[in-house]
C-alpha cells in the first residue's frame, strides 16, 4: 500500500466511498462522485482504459449535472 498526505475537503470525505470512483496519474488525484453505486459502477466499466481526459468528457456527457 502506498498513501499520500493530501488535504480532501470534508465534504468529499463525506461522502460514502461506494460513490466515489477515483483515478491518479503521476501527479493528480480525481474523485468522481455520483448519485448512485449502479452509476459509480457503471461508469467504472464503461471507462475501462480510458485516459484521464477520455473520463472526464464521459462524465461530463453522463453523469455531470451542470
Amino acid at each position: 500500500m502506498i498513501c499520500i498526505k493530501a488535504d480532501i475537503p470534508d465534504e468529499i470525505c463525506k461522502i460514502n466511498d461506494e460513490l466515489k470512483a477515483i483515478y491518479h496519474s503521476s501527479d493528480i488525484v480525481c474523485i468522481w462522485v455520483f448519485k448512485s453505486m449502479e452509476d459509480r459502477n457503471k461508469f467504472m466499466q464503461e471507462t475501462i482504459g480510458m485516459a484521464k481526459k477520455e473520463r472526464e468528457n464521459y462524465y461530463n456527457l453522463f453523469y455531470s449535472s451542470t
